[in-house]
């Protein structure tokens, strides 16, 4: 299965894998948001043997026949979320 893979402009670490090649007018507008001005970074052929640095292959494969994209989130959002997490909920946020 051929993918295409682009980065976010907005948010470092935040990819979106294609089934479709320029295909990023598909994508719905909260995702689009997200992306910024994509720029190409790679095409791939996935197989069930190829190994991704972050991604499980079969979810990305299942999300590529499914939908047509797969996110990456970045690698340090659960970081990001413990931190947000423990901040009082008072609407102030710490310095």
């Amino acid at each position: 299965m051929q993918c295409y893979i682009y980065r976010s402009s907005i948010k470092d670490g935040l990819y979106v894998y294609l089934a479709v090649e320029d295909g990023l007018d598909t994508l719905p507008e909260p995702v689009k948001k997200q992306l910024g001005d994509a720029e190409f970074a790679m095409a791939l052929e996935l197989t069930t043997d190829r190994k991704l640095g972050q991604e499980d292959i079969k979810k990305v494969m299942e999300n590529l026949t499914n939908q047509g994209f797969h996110l990456q989130m970045p690698r340090d959002l659960e970081t990001q979320l413990e931190r947000l997490s423990s901040l009082p909920l008072s609407g102030k946020t710490e310095p």
